[in-house]
């Protein structure tokens, strides 16, 4: 059986005085130490969010500057093509009216040569027919 005497009260008393001591010297220091941990990690947490946002705001603008790039490069590739299909048509149209006027010389050069060339034929013709007559008559005419 338990017998309360005088020993229990100095068990008693080195209890407390060992709550005392590991309380100043294991659990406030233990408690610092793991207040400035947490405070060390909510310090990274904060450090982490506003390091976000600040990527997520760069990202925002880069892809706004590509979109903005990508619009330009649209816009100068239509107005690229524009001037590109009204260059063709000048071109196209200069070279169908060169074709027209060496088609109208053409031509032109083609009567004139078909012209001489009946000219010399009806000379011919005449000089031909003069022979055949006196070939068949058998003199001159």
């Amino acid at each position: 059986m338990v017998e309360l005497n005088y020993t229990v009260w100095i068990q008693m008393a080195n209890f407390l005085l060992l709550i005392l001591l590991l309380n100043f010297l294991l659990y406030k220091p233990v408690l610092k130490i793991i207040e400035k941990r947490d405070k060390k990690i909510e310090e990274s947490n904060e450090e982490v969010r506003s390091l976000d946002e600040t990527i997520k705001r760069k990202m925002a603008r880069y892809e706004e500057q590509i979109r903005q790039a990508r619009t330009e490069a649209a816009a100068q590739r239509d107005e690229i093509e524009k001037e590109g299909t009204e260059q063709g048509e000048v071109i196209t149209g200069k070279v169908r009216n060169e074709i027209s006027k060496k088609m109208e010389d053409f031509k032109a050069d083609m009567q004139k040569e078909a012209d001489e060339a009946r000219g010399v034929l009806r000379d011919q013709t005449r000089t031909i027919a003069g022979e055949i007559s006196e070939k068949i008559l058998g003199r001159g005419i």
